[in-house]
């Protein structure tokens, strides 16, 4: 049957091959003794691929079948021996008899010295980090991560010089926000991840709203056993905060199981320093609002993912997996002091205004994956997908408000009550067909609907009579269906290689906000282009063009007001439009190691949540809104190498300049700035077998512009020790953030009759400990992964 018939019939009955040939054997020492848990791997003749494998049980005796008549190689080994190669024909049931594993000659404790240094590759389209079988998997996925080239953390978010990316695990989108992603790879294991791609001309079968990806490539796992791991850690900044967790994974020949658990309990502070100066007609300062803003977070999340593999047979997997995240207990208390004073100084009044904030959230996800490859090396990938998160939230405000001379002189109040519940249903279907080592084509379709469903209802509080504020109680429902299909073609030929694709997405969305209607329906068009010719065996040049969309997260869609005070709202906006960017790259890779590059980037309709004061009501409104055109041009310089065969260095430099226009009360805008990004990042392991690691990391950000907000500059600074102990099975860490305290910034916004500015200083400046124990069969590599359907990225809260 062919791959075009099979697509036909594919709904009706799967495809199987008949394979029933077994290679088994006994393992045992140079005592005669059993081998237990020695790994016996399958590889073609020419050692080039991995056909199969097992491992031996508590007699030492293994079993490997579903094989078909063919030459193969069968190597086995364990830590601490010398591993041992047989190629064999096979033709029939084969015993291979008793093999002897000698003790190694070189062994630092009963382990083997086989550690690796990670290394780097550049390619036109995307840098990948090989970490496989380094030092670097003994830690958490966040550990991986922080270690990426490129990539740093900042405020419980992900970096990728001056973007977001978005977080994919083997091409499946993980569709959490902010703190939820950062908790999620921080109680997952690393010892399976293969590379880290950061991706930054995504190809036709992403998203088209993924502009930069961050993808984590996880090793596939053919080790029957069982592993596991405990975790725990502990974080000082200002407060302390706690987390704990475990992660298990069982392998058998037909299926395989990963179950994890994580906690964390948290106390975050945050200070704000704001400056309003509301002015006259003329510009000139009528009153000066000065406010310390003190905020304590306080929360406690548990976090839990199931993994289940069906291998129906060598080339069809049905997957389930599952996600639970939930927050029960999360508080937020504000305290505001606010001095108002003339353009001479003198004080006019001043407000005390403490917020309290409750809220809980739950997050569940489902999917059902199934991949069959064919044996021409295609392979048809279906997926389908489901999400709930539901959200509440309560909000207490108390301000009392007093004279010049200190005497009080009135008090207000207010309660809001606000409930969020988003389902999401999507389903893909994806077909590659590799057809020869040169060319390959790729294709699919996708369909999504999401439903959102919204209330706010405010109450003015006098004395202790509850009176509802109609004008500021609202219901909103939001309805999007997307359907999108793409094409990818890649092939070489001569010294060029060539990568094109498009991508097609129909949008429908409805959104109701009591007797207000928002309609809007779109087909847009997204094409990648990548062109690379290897001009030389040292030097190869590139070019490359992508369109992308932006789409508002669905809080911001949302009308819900939040107050930090009585005067200070942040608000969602239901007519956001959504924002198409095109970029253009023009670059030069040399040896390998150094890249050479220059970008242009154009943004119409760019999005962000600007603060908009009105000087007649002494109001300030913080909001999401489409801004107009953005500009980007970047002149950067990036390269990675290796000293003294331990020392890892990777080092970038962007020269950048941004413009932004817009048009506010009919009158245009327009801000400008030329900025520098600069990263190093450096890692060395110490010790015979490597394991001590430590590795240094610093980013500057020059001043900066970004949503007609000036930024200032900052530098983030990282340093990080690992060492493993208990014969590697056991981790201890220590990370110290921000080392030099230079991490906070000032924004500031400056345009027409709009001033104000806000220096914020975060909590990011700690000290974290960590262990991890690995237990079960230690010698097995977990596959562990999380899946999410495309739209859970765009679900957040405003704190």
């Amino acid at each position: 049957m062919n791959r075009f018939n099979f697509l036909i019939v594919f709904c009706l009955s799967v495809t199987s091959y008949a394979q029933d040939l077994t290679i088994s054997g006994t393992v045992v020492d140079d005592n005669n003794l059993p081998v237990t848990f020695a790994n016996a791997i399958v590889y073609s003749s020419d050692e080039s691929k991995v056909i199969t494998g097992s491992s031996t049980n508590d007699q030492g005796q293994f079993s490997i079948d579903n094989l078909t008549s063919g030459a193969y190689v069968l190597k086995l080994s364990f830590i601490g021996f010398e591993s041992v190669s047989n190629p064999i024909s096979l033709t029939k049931a084969t015993d291979v008899g008793v093999i002897v594993l000698k003790i190694a000659s070189e062994t630092l404790g009963e382990v083997t010295v086989n550690a690796k240094k990670p290394t780097v590759d550049k390619l036109a389209d995307r840098l990948i980090f090989n970490v496989e079988n380094t030092a670097l998997i003994e830690g958490s996925m966040l550990d991986v991560i922080r270690n990426t080239p490129s990539v740093f953390i900042m405020d419980d978010a992900i970096k990728v010089r001056n973007s977001s990316p978005t977080v994919y695990i083997n091409d499946k989108k993980v569709n959490l926000t902010g703190g939820d992603i950062i908790q999620l790879l921080e109680s997952s294991s690393a010892n399976s991840i293969k590379s880290i791609e950061v991706i930054t001309t995504p190809g036709a079968k992403y998203d088209a709203s993924s502009g930069m990806v961050l993808n984590i490539v996880m090793g596939k796992n053919l080790i029957i056993g069982y592993s596991g791991r405990v975790f725990s850690k502990y974080k000082q900044g200002v407060f302390p905060n706690y987390e704990g967790g475990i992660s298990n994974f069982y392998k058998t020949e037909k299926i395989s199981l990963s179950a994890n658990y994580s906690f964390s309990k948290d106390k975050i502070n945050r200070e704000n320093n704001d400056q309003i100066n509301y002015l006259n007609d003329d510009n000139t300062l009528d009153q000066l609002w000065s406010s310390n803003i003190n905020r304590n977070t306080r929360k406690e999340t548990h976090n839990a993912n199931i993994n289940f593999d069906y291998f129906i047979d060598d080339n069809n997997t049905l997957s389930l997996s599952s996600t639970f995240l939930k927050t029960p207990y999360y508080e937020y208390f504000i305290k505001n002091k606010t001095l108002i004073s003339d353009q001479n100084n003198n004080l006019l009044s001043s407000f005390n205004a403490n917020t309290f904030s409750f809220y809980n959230k739950t997050n569940l996800g489902f999917d059902v994956d199934y991949v069959s490859r064919f044996k021409d090396d295609s392979k048809l990938s279906v997926n389908t997908s489901y999400t709930n998160f539901d959200y509440s939230r309560v909000q207490n405000i108390n301000s009392d408000y007093f004279l010049a001379d200190n005497t009080f002189d009135y008090n207000s109040a207010l309660k809001t009550n606000s409930d969020q519940d988003i389902s999401i249903v999507s389903s893909n279907v994806d077909y590659y067909i590799p057809f020869d080592d040169d060319t390959s084509l790729s294709f699919g379709i996708k369909g999504g609907e999401v439903k959102t469903n919204n209330d706010v209802v405010r109450f003015n509080i006098v004395g202790n009579q509850e009176t509802l504020d109609t004008a500021n109680s609202n219901i909103f429902d939001y309805n999007e269906n997307v359907f999108a299909a793409y094409v990818d073609y890649e092939e070489t030929f001569g010294d060029f290689v060539f990568n094109g694709g498009l991508r097609a997405e129909q949008t429908n969305v409805k959104g109701v906000s009591l007797d207000i209607t928002n309609k809007q329906n779109y087909l847009d068009w997204f094409p990648t282009l990548v062109l690379t010719h290897n001009t030389t065996e040292k030097l190869s040049l590139y070019t490359k063009y992508k369109r992308a969309i932006s789409r508002p997260d669905y809080s911001d869609l949302n009308p819900f007001q939040f107050l930090l005070n009585d005067n200070i709202i942040v608000t969602g906006n239901p007519d956001l439009k959504p924002a198409y960017s095109n970029r253009w790259d023009v670059g030069t890779i040399l040896n390998d190691t150094h890249t050479f590059e220059v970008s242009l980037i154009t943004t119409n309709g760019n999005f962000a949540e600007l603060g908009f004061q009105d000087n007649d009501t002494n109001i300030l409104t913080y909001t999401p809104q489409n801004i107009g055109k953005t500009a980007e041009l970047n002149f950067a310089y990036e390269t990675f190498f290796t000293a003294f065969d331990r020392l890892s260095i990777y080092f970038v430099t962007v020269m950048y300049y941004t413009k932004e226009e817009t048009t506010v009360n009919n009158l245009n805008v327009t801000l400008d700035q030329w900025s520098n990004y600069t990263a190093l990042n450096a890692g060395i392991s110490f010790l015979k077998d490597n394991s001590l690691n430590t590795n240094f990391s610093m980013t500057y950000a020059s001043k900066r512009i970004s949503g007609f907000q000036t930024v200032s500059g900052m530098l983030f600074s990282d340093l990080s020790i690992s060492k493993s102990i208990w014969n590697k099975k056991a981790t201890i860490s220590l990370l110290a953030s921000d080392l030099f305290n230079t991490a906070d910034f000032k924004t500031s916004t400056q345009y027409l009759n709009q001033n104000f500015s806000q220096f914020t200083n975060l909590d990011n400046r700690y000290i974290k400990l960590g262990f991890s124990y690995k237990f079960g069969n230690s010698t097995l590599k977990t596959n562990e992964k999380e899946k999410y359907s495309t739209e859970r990225n765009r679900i957040k809260t405003k704190d």
